[in-house]
């Protein structure tokens, strides 16, 4: 009997621990999308001011933002999985998350094509994270009419 307590402890602390990777996936998630938020405003600012043309502006707020949400919904997937697979994974979760990927991949994908206006597979080098690198070199690199 002790053994099989002792099982059941070790299950229960399993499950308890991965509960916690799985928050902390979903804190570093909503963290990314903040933090992205206030970087892309700051991009949008700096390309605004620099070309003074506002269109510059929001063209780089579009891309960072857009970038900043496919990756944070990838980190929210994650989650989603640590917490399916690792906590509860029972047939009823497991058809849950499919539900959730499938839809936040439609998002992901419908996200990637608004931003780049090219469908992914179209596309040469750009990934989410490409978004935020070319809106900020853009930002930093913009000139300033003469």
């Amino acid at each position: 009997m002790d053994v099989i307590a002792a099982a059941q402890q070790s299950d229960k602390a399993f499950n308890h621990a991965m509960e916690h990777v799985a928050q902390g996936f979903e804190a570093l998630g909503a963290l990314v999308l903040v933090v992205g938020i206030a970087w892309s405003l700051v991009l949008a600012v700096l390309a605004w001011r620099r070309s003074g043309q506002p269109a510059q502006g929001y063209i780089a707020l579009r891309a960072a933002f857009g970038g900043t949400l496919l990756l944070g919904l990838e980190i929210l997937v994650a989650a989603d999985l640590v917490r399916t697979v690792a906590v509860a994974p029972t047939l009823e979760n497991v058809l849950v998350l499919g539900l959730i990927v499938l839809i936040r991949t439609v998002l992901s994908f419908s996200l990637e094509t608004e931003i780049e206006g090219v469908v992914p597979w179209r596309r040469a080098q750009l990934t989410g994270i490409g978004g935020i690198r070319q809106a900020s070199a853009a930002a930093f690199n913009s000139t300033s009419p003469d």
